[in-house]
């Protein structure tokens, strides 16, 4: 359980920007400090020596103890000063330390060997961008799924009121992605346009992503197109994308038949979606289509999988986007 390579490699990107912005604004700050108080470079001269001498006498390690106590206290000494003549000048007595956004690591992204609570939450910022953009993310969580939308009169096709049937929906997806494991089972979100199935699936992969899974969230068409484009005409990236769409801990297939269809992309959904139950890897694809459907527009082969591997869900009642 892992995310991808390249959120650490931008999450460490961000990192060292951040180091770099406050050490660079830290040199603008002495700049400006050493043009009204020029006495302040002989202290920092002083203090580099004392510095460079503590190095010493701690690799020597034998008999140092006492010298090393003396450096220390005229360091204090010096910094003291410095401190009293930005004051008098005035300047904030720490105008001249640099303000790392953490302090703890001092943006490095470690401490004591494990990494820092800033590099981790990059990481999770960065892994979530990764699946969608975080203000479509924070906008389709569990909590902001609201049930009230859908009629509270019984559907005679179902036995049920929409509002109850969704709830019950809402609640298995919660669970769903609380639990969620490798071992997890597929699910296939069907029904009519407009009635939350996007939604469902982003707080899925939201939830999912915090656990420190790798997620894969995409649509169908773009899947397709992006799959199209790497086969077709050799694109410089030569990235196996399907690779990616097969090996996530988790691929979400949204709106599943809105692709333009052709013998390649049916190939291809096929092959993604076989190849992940086959390695047990569990996907949640969602679609307008009814298995019938699904069936005739993709051969029997994948409605059977769905039927087979998958846990139906089906979304009911009227377009919530345009009222009850």
């Amino acid at each position: 359980m892992a995310y991808k390579p390249e959120v650490y490699i931008k999450a460490k990107s961000l990192l060292d920007a951040r180091r770099q912005k406050a050490e660079q604004a830290q040199l603008l700050r002495k700049a400006e400090v050493l043009s009204v108080c020029p006495e302040i470079k002989k202290l920092e001269s002083e203090m580099a020596t004392i510095g460079a001498n503590a190095v010493r006498f701690v690799a020597q390690r034998e008999n140092q103890d006492e010298k090393i106590r003396d450096l220390a206290k005229s360091s204090l000494e010096l910094q003291e000063q410095r401190k009293k003549i930005l004051v008098s000048n005035g300047f904030p007595a720490d105008y001249l330390d640099v303000k790392y956004s953490c302090p703890i690591c001092r943006d490095s992204g470690s401490r004591d060997g494990f990494y820092c609570s800033c590099f981790l939450d990059l990481i999770l910022q960065c892994a979530r961008e990764a699946v969608a953009p975080i203000s479509l993310l924070e906008k389709s969580s569990f909590s902001s799924f609201d049930v009230g939308k859908y009629s509270d009169k019984i559907d005679e096709n179902f036995g049920v009121s929409p509002r109850k049937h969704m709830s019950d929906v809402l609640s298995f997806c919660v669970n769903y992605a609380q639990e969620f494991s490798l071992n997890s089972d597929g699910l296939f979100m069907f029904g009519k346009t407009g009635l939350g199935k996007t939604h469902l699936s982003l707080a899925i992969a939201d939830a999912v992503t915090k656990k420190g899974f790798n997620v894969c969230y995409v649509s169908a068409q773009n899947a397709m197109n992006k799959l199209e484009k790497q086969h077709f005409r050799r694109t410089e990236d030569q990235s196996d994308y399907s690779e990616e769409l097969c090996g996530a801990d988790l691929l979400i297939l949204d709106d599943l038949g809105t692709e333009f269809s052709t013998s390649f992309t049916v190939a291809q959904i096929y092959n993604i979606v076989n190849t992940r139950i086959v390695e047990g890897r569990p996907t949640v694809i969602s679609t307008n289509l009814l298995l019938e459907e699904i069936e005739e527009k993709y051969t029997q082969r994948l409605s059977s999988r769905l039927i087979g591997s998958f846990v139906p869900l089906r979304f009911i009642g009227s377009d919530i986007r345009q009222g009850r």
